[in-house]
Protein backbone atom coordinates (compact mmCIF):
# COMPACT_ATOMS: atom_id res chain seq x y z
CA UNK A 1 0.00 0.00 0.00
CA UNK A 2 1.50 3.45 -0.53
CA UNK A 3 0.03 5.27 1.77
CA UNK A 4 0.36 5.29 5.78
CA UNK A 5 -2.51 2.96 6.95
CA UNK A 6 -4.29 5.53 9.14
CA UNK A 7 -6.82 3.01 10.74
CA UNK A 8 -8.68 5.32 13.38
CA UNK A 9 -6.73 8.10 12.80
CA UNK A 10 -6.48 10.84 14.85
CA UNK A 11 -9.62 10.96 15.70
CA UNK A 12 -9.25 7.87 18.19
CA UNK A 13 -7.74 10.35 20.60
CA UNK A 14 -8.65 13.94 19.34
CA UNK A 15 -11.32 14.46 21.29
CA UNK A 16 -9.00 14.90 24.66
CA UNK A 17 -8.88 18.22 24.29
CA UNK A 18 -10.33 21.14 21.96
CA UNK A 19 -7.26 21.69 19.84
CA UNK A 20 -7.29 25.75 19.97
CA UNK A 21 -9.67 27.02 22.28
CA UNK A 22 -11.55 28.68 19.73
CA UNK A 23 -13.13 25.06 18.60
CA UNK A 24 -14.44 21.75 19.73
CA UNK A 25 -12.89 18.71 18.19
CA UNK A 26 -15.68 16.29 18.08
CA UNK A 27 -16.16 12.33 17.47
CA UNK A 28 -17.60 10.91 14.77
CA UNK A 29 -16.78 7.24 15.17
CA UNK A 30 -18.34 4.48 17.79
CA UNK A 31 -14.84 3.00 17.37
CA UNK A 32 -13.15 5.45 19.66
CA UNK A 33 -10.21 3.72 21.79
CA UNK A 34 -9.71 5.22 25.17
CA UNK A 35 -6.21 5.97 25.83
CA UNK A 36 -5.11 3.62 27.91
CA UNK A 37 -6.16 1.18 25.43
CA UNK A 38 -4.81 3.10 22.13
CA UNK A 39 -1.27 3.63 23.76
CA UNK A 40 -1.15 0.06 25.35
CA UNK A 41 1.21 -0.98 22.86
CA UNK A 42 3.89 0.40 20.14
CA UNK A 43 1.43 -0.61 17.59
CA UNK A 44 -1.27 1.84 19.02
CA UNK A 45 1.47 4.63 18.94
CA UNK A 46 1.84 3.75 15.55
CA UNK A 47 -1.69 4.03 15.18
CA UNK A 48 -1.44 7.53 17.18
CA UNK A 49 1.14 8.70 14.73
CA UNK A 50 -0.97 8.12 11.50
CA UNK A 51 -3.28 10.34 12.85
CA UNK A 52 -0.74 13.69 13.71
CA UNK A 53 -0.11 13.09 9.85
CA UNK A 54 -3.64 12.50 8.83
CA UNK A 55 -5.00 15.48 9.68
CA UNK A 56 -2.61 16.76 6.64
CA UNK A 57 -5.04 14.91 4.53
CA UNK A 58 -8.39 14.26 5.99
CA UNK A 59 -11.45 16.23 7.90
CA UNK A 60 -13.46 13.59 9.27
CA UNK A 61 -14.13 10.16 10.05
CA UNK A 62 -16.99 10.00 7.98
CA UNK A 63 -18.00 10.72 4.12
CA UNK A 64 -15.40 13.04 2.47
CA UNK A 65 -17.47 16.35 3.54
CA UNK A 66 -17.45 15.02 7.32
CA UNK A 67 -15.21 16.99 9.43
CA UNK A 68 -13.85 17.12 13.64
CA UNK A 69 -13.51 20.10 13.39
CA UNK A 70 -17.08 21.30 15.49
CA UNK A 71 -19.11 24.33 13.51
CA UNK A 72 -16.19 24.42 10.40
CA UNK A 73 -17.22 22.95 7.25
CA UNK A 74 -14.92 19.72 5.66
CA UNK A 75 -14.61 21.98 2.29
CA UNK A 76 -13.19 25.05 4.05
CA UNK A 77 -10.77 22.92 6.22
CA UNK A 78 -8.62 20.50 4.52
CA UNK A 79 -5.15 21.58 4.98
CA UNK A 80 -3.94 21.05 1.63
CA UNK A 81 -7.24 22.44 -0.16
CA UNK A 82 -6.56 25.91 1.86
CA UNK A 83 -3.08 25.90 1.88
CA UNK A 84 -3.58 25.80 -1.85
CA UNK A 85 -6.06 28.32 -2.62
CA UNK A 86 -4.24 30.54 0.05
CA UNK A 87 -1.01 30.38 -1.44
CA UNK A 88 -2.04 30.04 -5.57
CA UNK A 89 -5.55 31.22 -5.70
CA UNK A 90 -4.62 34.97 -4.27
CA UNK A 91 -1.74 35.33 -7.16
CA UNK A 92 -1.34 35.71 -10.72
CA UNK A 93 -1.87 32.05 -11.22
CA UNK A 94 -5.38 30.89 -11.39
CA UNK A 95 -8.94 31.56 -10.55
CA UNK A 96 -12.08 29.71 -9.50
CA UNK A 97 -15.23 29.88 -11.51
CA UNK A 98 -17.49 29.29 -8.95
CA UNK A 99 -17.58 32.85 -6.94
CA UNK A 100 -20.71 31.31 -4.98
CA UNK A 101 -18.02 28.96 -2.58
CA UNK A 102 -17.25 30.07 0.35
CA UNK A 103 -14.40 32.32 0.43
CA UNK A 104 -12.83 31.98 -2.43
CA UNK A 105 -14.50 35.27 -3.92
CA UNK A 106 -12.35 37.31 -1.54
CA UNK A 107 -9.17 35.27 -2.07
CA UNK A 108 -8.92 35.43 -5.91
CA UNK A 109 -10.02 39.29 -5.70
CA UNK A 110 -8.09 40.32 -2.65
CA UNK A 111 -10.37 41.52 -0.68
CA UNK A 112 -10.39 39.16 2.15
CA UNK A 113 -11.50 40.03 5.77
CA UNK A 114 -11.11 38.01 8.70
CA UNK A 115 -14.31 36.87 8.87
CA UNK A 116 -13.44 34.36 5.50
CA UNK A 117 -13.94 30.97 6.26
CA UNK A 118 -11.07 29.28 4.72
CA UNK A 119 -9.10 31.40 6.85
CA UNK A 120 -10.85 30.24 9.39
CA UNK A 121 -10.36 26.95 8.23
CA UNK A 122 -6.66 27.10 7.84
CA UNK A 123 -5.98 28.56 11.02
CA UNK A 124 -8.28 26.11 12.98
CA UNK A 125 -6.99 22.96 11.08
CA UNK A 126 -3.21 24.34 11.46
CA UNK A 127 -3.60 25.03 15.12
CA UNK A 128 -5.76 21.37 15.02
CA UNK A 129 -2.33 20.12 14.12
CA UNK A 130 -0.49 21.26 16.56
CA UNK A 131 -3.05 20.59 19.33
CA UNK A 132 -2.59 16.66 18.18
CA UNK A 133 1.20 16.79 17.96
CA UNK A 134 1.46 18.00 21.63
CA UNK A 135 -1.09 15.14 22.98
CA UNK A 136 1.39 12.71 21.25
CA UNK A 137 4.21 13.91 22.92
CA UNK A 138 2.42 13.74 26.40
CA UNK A 139 1.28 10.40 25.70
CA UNK A 140 4.92 9.32 25.04
CA UNK A 141 7.28 10.29 27.81
CA UNK A 142 9.43 7.85 28.95
CA UNK A 143 7.55 7.31 32.29
CA UNK A 144 4.12 6.92 30.58
CA UNK A 145 5.84 4.37 28.58
CA UNK A 146 6.92 2.65 31.57
CA UNK A 147 3.65 2.79 33.67
CA UNK A 148 1.81 1.01 30.54
CA UNK A 149 4.42 -2.20 30.09
CA UNK A 150 6.01 -0.45 26.86
CA UNK A 151 10.26 -1.48 28.07
CA UNK A 152 11.21 -3.19 25.04
CA UNK A 153 14.29 -1.47 23.78
CA UNK A 154 12.90 -1.98 20.45
CA UNK A 155 9.93 -0.66 21.31
CA UNK A 156 11.09 2.66 23.43
CA UNK A 157 13.00 3.45 20.09
CA UNK A 158 10.87 3.18 17.51
CA UNK A 159 8.41 5.45 19.44
CA UNK A 160 11.15 7.78 20.41
CA UNK A 161 11.02 7.55 16.41
CA UNK A 162 7.67 8.95 15.82
CA UNK A 163 8.33 11.32 18.30
CA UNK A 164 10.91 13.32 16.55
CA UNK A 165 8.58 13.56 13.41
CA UNK A 166 5.67 14.23 15.67
CA UNK A 167 8.40 17.44 16.48
CA UNK A 168 8.85 18.49 12.72
CA UNK A 169 4.91 18.19 12.55
CA UNK A 170 3.97 20.69 14.56
CA UNK A 171 7.03 22.88 13.58
CA UNK A 172 5.63 22.27 10.01
CA UNK A 173 1.90 23.91 11.27
CA UNK A 174 4.06 26.90 13.46
CA UNK A 175 6.38 27.27 9.88
CA UNK A 176 3.06 27.91 8.00
CA UNK A 177 1.17 29.91 11.06
CA UNK A 178 4.20 32.40 10.21
CA UNK A 179 4.02 32.64 6.53
CA UNK A 180 0.77 33.06 6.40
CA UNK A 181 -0.60 34.97 9.84
CA UNK A 182 2.71 36.00 10.87
CA UNK A 183 1.70 35.03 14.53
CA UNK A 184 -0.16 32.00 16.29
CA UNK A 185 -0.80 31.06 19.91
CA UNK A 186 1.95 29.56 21.20
CA UNK A 187 0.96 25.92 23.01
CA UNK A 188 3.47 23.09 23.60
CA UNK A 189 2.79 19.29 25.32
CA UNK A 190 4.25 21.14 28.79
CA UNK A 191 1.26 23.73 28.78
CA UNK A 192 -2.04 21.99 30.39
CA UNK A 193 -5.17 21.39 28.25
CA UNK A 194 -7.32 23.96 26.86
CA UNK A 195 -4.50 26.10 27.47
CA UNK A 196 -5.04 29.72 25.89
CA UNK A 197 -1.36 30.01 24.40
CA UNK A 198 0.41 33.63 24.41
CA UNK A 199 0.44 35.11 20.99
CA UNK A 200 4.07 34.31 18.81
CA UNK A 201 5.53 36.58 16.84
CA UNK A 202 7.03 35.99 13.92
CA UNK A 203 10.58 36.12 14.99
CA UNK A 204 9.61 34.22 18.18
CA UNK A 205 8.08 31.20 16.15
CA UNK A 206 11.09 31.46 13.73
CA UNK A 207 13.54 30.81 16.75
CA UNK A 208 11.64 28.04 17.85
CA UNK A 209 10.64 26.30 14.79
CA UNK A 210 14.82 26.38 13.89
CA UNK A 211 15.85 25.42 17.32
CA UNK A 212 13.48 22.39 17.58
CA UNK A 213 14.32 21.15 13.67
CA UNK A 214 17.96 21.37 14.52
CA UNK A 215 17.55 19.78 17.66
CA UNK A 216 15.77 17.07 15.97
CA UNK A 217 17.33 16.15 12.47
CA UNK A 218 20.00 14.49 13.61
CA UNK A 219 17.81 11.74 15.10
CA UNK A 220 15.45 11.46 12.22
CA UNK A 221 15.71 8.94 9.41
CA UNK A 222 18.28 9.55 6.59
CA UNK A 223 16.79 11.24 3.33
CA UNK A 224 14.82 8.68 1.57
CA UNK A 225 15.00 5.84 4.12
CA UNK A 226 11.56 6.26 6.25
CA UNK A 227 8.37 4.02 4.98
CA UNK A 228 6.69 6.19 2.19
CA UNK A 229 4.20 8.96 3.69
CA UNK A 230 6.55 9.45 6.63
CA UNK A 231 9.15 12.29 6.91
CA UNK A 232 12.86 12.08 7.24
CA UNK A 233 15.59 15.00 7.54
CA UNK A 234 15.40 16.18 3.83
CA UNK A 235 11.82 17.34 5.12
CA UNK A 236 13.01 18.92 8.13
CA UNK A 237 15.81 20.66 5.95
CA UNK A 238 13.36 21.74 3.59
CA UNK A 239 11.30 23.54 6.03
CA UNK A 240 14.54 25.49 7.34
CA UNK A 241 15.71 26.20 3.75
CA UNK A 242 12.26 27.69 3.28
CA UNK A 243 12.84 29.59 6.36
CA UNK A 244 16.09 31.10 5.79
CA UNK A 245 15.31 31.84 1.90
CA UNK A 246 12.20 33.80 3.64
CA UNK A 247 14.06 35.35 6.48
CA UNK A 248 14.35 38.60 5.10
CA UNK A 249 10.70 38.82 5.31
CA UNK A 250 10.27 37.09 8.43
CA UNK A 251 12.71 38.44 10.38
CA UNK A 252 14.15 40.99 8.53
CA UNK A 253 17.51 39.64 8.59
CA UNK A 254 18.72 37.59 5.58
CA UNK A 255 20.19 34.22 6.20
CA UNK A 256 21.29 33.02 2.50
CA UNK A 257 24.10 31.24 3.15
CA UNK A 258 21.94 29.13 5.85
CA UNK A 259 20.08 28.24 3.02
CA UNK A 260 22.49 27.01 0.41
CA UNK A 261 23.49 24.92 2.98
CA UNK A 262 19.84 23.54 3.77
CA UNK A 263 19.75 23.01 -0.01
CA UNK A 264 22.87 21.32 -0.68
CA UNK A 265 21.73 19.26 2.61
CA UNK A 266 18.82 18.12 0.90
CA UNK A 267 20.17 17.65 -2.36
CA UNK A 268 22.89 15.37 -1.08
CA UNK A 269 20.22 12.97 0.33
CA UNK A 270 19.79 11.31 -3.13
CA UNK A 271 17.02 12.02 -4.63
CA UNK A 272 17.06 12.02 -8.60
CA UNK A 273 15.09 14.29 -10.65
CA UNK A 274 12.21 12.47 -12.50
CA UNK A 275 13.04 12.17 -16.01
CA UNK A 276 9.52 13.21 -17.48
CA UNK A 277 8.36 16.20 -15.50
CA UNK A 278 5.16 15.05 -15.81
CA UNK A 279 5.02 11.67 -13.97
CA UNK A 280 5.74 13.84 -10.71
CA UNK A 281 2.10 14.60 -10.99
CA UNK A 282 0.20 11.57 -11.76
CA UNK A 283 -1.74 9.12 -10.05
CA UNK A 284 1.89 6.88 -9.23
CA UNK A 285 4.07 9.94 -8.48
CA UNK A 286 4.32 8.38 -4.61
CA UNK A 287 7.04 6.48 -6.71
CA UNK A 288 8.80 9.75 -8.07
CA UNK A 289 12.50 9.77 -7.21
CA UNK A 290 12.18 13.70 -6.71
CA UNK A 291 9.42 13.86 -3.78
CA UNK A 292 10.45 14.99 -0.96
CA UNK A 293 7.15 15.16 1.21
CA UNK A 294 3.52 14.76 -0.03
CA UNK A 295 0.25 15.16 0.79
CA UNK A 296 -1.60 11.82 0.60
CA UNK A 297 -4.45 11.16 -0.88
CA UNK A 298 -6.13 8.28 -2.08
CA UNK A 299 -9.60 7.61 -4.04
CA UNK A 300 -10.48 4.66 -1.72
CA UNK A 301 -8.69 5.25 1.70
CA UNK A 302 -8.45 8.83 2.43
CA UNK A 303 -11.58 10.12 0.35
CA UNK A 304 -11.51 14.15 0.54
CA UNK A 305 -11.63 17.20 -1.42
CA UNK A 306 -8.34 18.33 -0.51
CA UNK A 307 -5.92 19.44 -3.39
CA UNK A 308 -5.22 17.77 -5.88
CA UNK A 309 -8.73 16.33 -6.33
CA UNK A 310 -9.91 19.75 -6.57
CA UNK A 311 -6.99 20.29 -8.86
CA UNK A 312 -7.30 17.57 -11.07
CA UNK A 313 -11.31 17.87 -11.71
CA UNK A 314 -11.21 21.69 -11.66
CA UNK A 315 -8.75 21.67 -14.38
CA UNK A 316 -11.80 19.89 -16.59
CA UNK A 317 -12.74 22.62 -18.78
CA UNK A 318 -16.47 23.44 -20.13
CA UNK A 319 -15.38 23.55 -23.76
CA UNK A 320 -12.95 20.78 -23.54
CA UNK A 321 -15.72 18.25 -22.56
CA UNK A 322 -15.67 15.57 -19.95
CA UNK A 323 -12.49 14.67 -17.70
CA UNK A 324 -11.41 11.28 -19.83
CA UNK A 325 -7.80 12.68 -20.27
CA UNK A 326 -7.59 13.44 -16.53
CA UNK A 327 -9.06 10.47 -14.96
CA UNK A 328 -11.91 11.65 -13.52
CA UNK A 329 -15.07 13.12 -13.69
CA UNK A 330 -14.50 16.50 -13.57
CA UNK A 331 -16.07 20.13 -12.22
CA UNK A 332 -16.74 21.63 -15.62
CA UNK A 333 -14.18 25.12 -16.43
CA UNK A 334 -13.79 25.62 -12.06
CA UNK A 335 -10.24 26.44 -12.63
CA UNK A 336 -8.53 28.41 -15.24
CA UNK A 337 -5.00 30.36 -15.97
CA UNK A 338 -4.51 34.27 -15.24
CA UNK A 339 -2.99 35.55 -18.55
CA UNK A 340 0.17 36.80 -16.33
CA UNK A 341 1.11 32.82 -16.22
CA UNK A 342 0.41 32.06 -19.43
CA UNK A 343 3.14 34.51 -20.57
CA UNK A 344 5.99 33.03 -18.64
CA UNK A 345 5.81 30.62 -21.42
CA UNK A 346 6.00 33.10 -24.40
CA UNK A 347 8.94 32.64 -26.44
CA UNK A 348 10.83 30.53 -28.79
CA UNK A 349 12.51 28.93 -26.06
CA UNK A 350 9.46 27.02 -24.96
CA UNK A 351 8.06 25.60 -28.15
CA UNK A 352 8.96 22.10 -26.47
CA UNK A 353 9.03 22.83 -22.95
CA UNK A 354 6.76 20.12 -21.33
CA UNK A 355 6.34 22.31 -18.18
CA UNK A 356 3.79 24.07 -21.09
CA UNK A 357 0.81 22.16 -20.33
CA UNK A 358 -2.09 24.67 -20.93
CA UNK A 359 -4.44 24.67 -23.80
CA UNK A 360 -6.79 27.13 -25.61
CA UNK A 361 -8.99 24.67 -27.33
CA UNK A 362 -7.42 25.57 -30.54
CA UNK A 363 -8.08 29.08 -29.78
CA UNK A 364 -11.98 29.56 -28.98
CA UNK A 365 -11.04 30.29 -25.50
CA UNK A 366 -9.62 33.96 -25.16
CA UNK A 367 -6.90 34.41 -22.52
CA UNK A 368 -8.17 37.52 -21.02
CA UNK A 369 -10.87 36.74 -18.17
CA UNK A 370 -12.85 39.79 -18.21
CA UNK A 371 -15.85 37.74 -16.24
CA UNK A 372 -14.38 35.46 -13.10
CA UNK A 373 -17.54 33.57 -13.34
CA UNK A 374 -17.31 32.91 -17.19
CA UNK A 375 -15.90 29.37 -17.40
CA UNK A 376 -15.08 29.39 -21.27
CA UNK A 377 -12.68 32.80 -20.85
CA UNK A 378 -9.30 31.66 -19.95
CA UNK A 379 -6.86 28.99 -20.66
CA UNK A 380 -7.14 25.19 -18.74
CA UNK A 381 -3.92 23.65 -17.06
CA UNK A 382 -3.09 19.82 -18.23
CA UNK A 383 -0.61 19.50 -15.04
CA UNK A 384 -2.18 17.47 -13.16
CA UNK A 385 -3.45 14.02 -13.79
CA UNK A 386 -5.97 10.89 -12.05
CA UNK A 387 -3.88 8.66 -14.63
CA UNK A 388 -0.87 6.56 -13.85
CA UNK A 389 2.49 6.84 -15.74
CA UNK A 390 1.34 3.94 -17.92
CA UNK A 391 -2.26 5.80 -18.45
CA UNK A 392 -4.55 3.69 -16.05
CA UNK A 393 -7.03 5.87 -14.23
CA UNK A 394 -7.36 6.29 -10.70
CA UNK A 395 -9.87 3.80 -8.69
CA UNK A 396 -12.22 6.48 -8.05
CA UNK A 397 -13.41 9.28 -10.85
CA UNK A 398 -14.40 11.58 -7.81
CA UNK A 399 -11.86 10.93 -5.63
CA UNK A 400 -8.07 10.87 -6.74
CA UNK A 401 -4.87 8.83 -6.02
CA UNK A 402 -2.38 11.84 -6.95
CA UNK A 403 -0.47 12.55 -3.93
CA UNK A 404 -0.08 16.74 -3.85
CA UNK A 405 4.13 17.19 -3.64
CA UNK A 406 4.73 19.74 -0.73
CA UNK A 407 8.40 19.62 -1.21
CA UNK A 408 10.60 18.47 -3.97
CA UNK A 409 13.92 17.91 -5.41
CA UNK A 410 13.22 20.57 -8.03
CA UNK A 411 12.39 23.87 -5.67
CA UNK A 412 15.94 22.77 -3.75
CA UNK A 413 17.62 23.13 -6.78
CA UNK A 414 16.33 26.64 -7.27
CA UNK A 415 16.31 28.01 -4.38
CA UNK A 416 19.89 27.38 -3.79
CA UNK A 417 20.21 29.33 -6.82
CA UNK A 418 18.16 32.22 -5.92
CA UNK A 419 20.35 32.40 -2.32
CA UNK A 420 23.13 32.18 -4.22
CA UNK A 421 22.61 34.83 -6.04
CA UNK A 422 21.01 36.91 -3.24
CA UNK A 423 23.87 36.08 -1.20
CA UNK A 424 26.71 37.18 -3.93
CA UNK A 425 25.06 40.11 -4.81
CA UNK A 426 24.93 41.92 -1.40
CA UNK A 427 28.39 41.56 -1.42
CA UNK A 428 29.08 42.80 -4.74
CA UNK A 429 30.32 46.59 -5.15
CA UNK A 430 27.53 46.85 -7.80
CA UNK A 431 25.17 44.75 -6.21
CA UNK A 432 25.30 42.12 -9.39
CA UNK A 433 22.81 38.99 -8.68
CA UNK A 434 24.59 36.42 -10.69
CA UNK A 435 24.38 32.77 -10.61
CA UNK A 436 27.82 30.73 -10.19
CA UNK A 437 28.51 27.57 -12.13
CA UNK A 438 26.99 25.15 -9.14
CA UNK A 439 23.68 27.46 -9.88
CA UNK A 440 23.32 26.81 -13.17
CA UNK A 441 24.11 23.45 -13.51
CA UNK A 442 21.25 23.31 -11.07
CA UNK A 443 18.46 25.50 -13.18
CA UNK A 444 19.64 23.90 -16.32
CA UNK A 445 19.46 20.58 -15.49
CA UNK A 446 15.90 21.66 -14.86
CA UNK A 447 15.43 22.75 -17.94
CA UNK A 448 16.97 20.25 -20.02
CA UNK A 449 14.59 18.07 -18.24
CA UNK A 450 11.39 19.95 -19.47
CA UNK A 451 12.86 20.18 -23.05
CA UNK A 452 13.53 15.76 -23.18
CA UNK A 453 16.95 16.10 -22.06
CA UNK A 454 18.42 18.35 -24.90
CA UNK A 455 20.62 20.88 -24.26
CA UNK A 456 19.93 23.72 -26.44
CA UNK A 457 17.53 25.31 -23.52
CA UNK A 458 20.08 25.60 -21.31
CA UNK A 459 20.85 29.45 -20.10
CA UNK A 460 23.68 31.19 -19.98
CA UNK A 461 24.84 33.05 -16.92
CA UNK A 462 23.72 36.52 -18.74
CA UNK A 463 20.95 35.23 -18.66
CA UNK A 464 19.97 34.56 -15.47
CA UNK A 465 19.17 37.26 -13.03
CA UNK A 466 16.53 37.59 -10.00
CA UNK A 467 13.67 38.60 -12.54
CA UNK A 468 14.43 34.95 -14.77
CA UNK A 469 14.85 33.05 -11.43
CA UNK A 470 10.85 34.10 -10.44
CA UNK A 471 9.43 32.83 -13.85
CA UNK A 472 11.17 30.20 -13.46
CA UNK A 473 9.72 29.56 -10.20
CA UNK A 474 6.39 29.87 -11.97
CA UNK A 475 7.15 27.77 -15.05
CA UNK A 476 8.60 24.81 -12.34
CA UNK A 477 6.71 24.86 -9.51
CA UNK A 478 3.04 26.08 -10.39
CA UNK A 479 -0.26 25.27 -8.63
CA UNK A 480 2.14 23.56 -5.83
CA UNK A 481 1.12 25.95 -3.29
CA UNK A 482 4.44 28.38 -3.54
CA UNK A 483 3.62 31.59 -5.47
CA UNK A 484 2.73 33.73 -3.17
CA UNK A 485 5.43 33.29 -0.50
CA UNK A 486 7.67 33.85 -3.41
CA UNK A 487 5.93 36.55 -4.78
CA UNK A 488 6.22 38.66 -1.16
CA UNK A 489 9.77 37.64 -1.29
CA UNK A 490 10.26 39.61 -4.67
CA UNK A 491 8.09 42.93 -3.58
CA UNK A 492 6.02 41.90 -6.05
CA UNK A 493 2.87 40.62 -4.48
CA UNK A 494 1.04 44.10 -2.55
CA UNK A 495 1.82 47.25 -4.34
CA UNK A 496 2.27 48.07 -7.99
CA UNK A 497 5.91 46.44 -9.01
CA UNK A 498 3.68 43.57 -10.83
CA UNK A 499 -0.11 43.23 -11.50
CA UNK A 500 -1.91 40.78 -12.85
CA UNK A 501 -5.40 39.83 -13.70
CA UNK A 502 -8.12 40.51 -10.68
CA UNK A 503 -5.54 41.48 -8.69
CA UNK A 504 -6.94 44.08 -6.05
CA UNK A 505 -10.56 43.22 -7.86
CA UNK A 506 -9.85 45.09 -10.73
CA UNK A 507 -9.86 42.85 -14.50
CA UNK A 508 -6.18 44.32 -15.77
CA UNK A 509 -4.99 44.37 -11.82
CA UNK A 510 -4.28 46.52 -9.37
CA UNK A 511 -1.93 47.65 -6.52
CA UNK A 512 -2.89 46.99 -2.85
CA UNK A 513 -1.81 47.60 0.40
CA UNK A 514 1.29 45.77 1.74
CA UNK A 515 -0.49 44.90 4.31
CA UNK A 516 -2.23 42.25 2.73
CA UNK A 517 1.17 40.10 2.21
CA UNK A 518 -0.44 38.20 5.90
CA UNK A 519 -3.43 37.10 6.43
CA UNK A 520 -5.83 38.35 9.56
CA UNK A 521 -6.28 36.19 11.85
CA UNK A 522 -9.89 34.89 11.86
CA UNK A 523 -12.30 36.66 14.37
CA UNK A 524 -13.37 33.35 16.25
CA UNK A 525 -10.27 32.65 17.07
CA UNK A 526 -9.32 36.44 18.47
CA UNK A 527 -12.90 35.97 20.01
CA UNK A 528 -11.42 32.34 21.56
CA UNK A 529 -8.09 33.81 22.68
CA UNK A 530 -7.69 37.27 24.85
CA UNK A 531 -4.09 37.17 23.69
CA UNK A 532 -4.47 37.08 20.02
CA UNK A 533 -4.09 40.74 18.48
CA UNK A 534 -5.38 41.47 15.03
CA UNK A 535 -2.79 41.87 11.83
CA UNK A 536 -2.41 46.12 11.11
CA UNK A 537 -4.64 46.97 8.37
CA UNK A 538 -7.77 44.57 9.30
Amino acid sequence: MKKINFIYLLFAFATLQSCTGDLDVVAEDSKILSPEELFSTQLGYKQALGGVYGNLSLTGTGDAGSSFLQGIDAGTSQFGRCMWYLQDLTTDEVVWTYENDEGTAELQRNTWTSANPILLGMFSRTMAEVALANDFLRQSTPELLTSRGITSTTDVAEINIYRNEVRVLRAFAYYNMMDLFGKAPFITENDPLNFKGPQYDRQQLFTFIETELNAVIPNLKAARTNEYGRLDKAMAQMILAKMYLNAQVYIGTPKYAECMAKCSDVIGGGYILKTNYLDNFKADNHTSSEMIFTLQSDGVKTQNYGATTVMINGQVGSVEGNGAEFGVGGWGGALRLRKQFVQKFDGAEFVTDVRKTYTSNSGSRPIDIATLTNAGQGYILHKFSNKTVAGVAGVNSAFVDTDFPLFRLADAYLMYAEAQMRKDGATNTNNATTANAQSLTYINALRQRANSGSASANVTQMLVNLDFIIDERARELHWEGHRRQDLIRFNKYGGGNYNWAWKGNIPNGTSFSSNLNVFPLPTASITANPNLTQNTGY
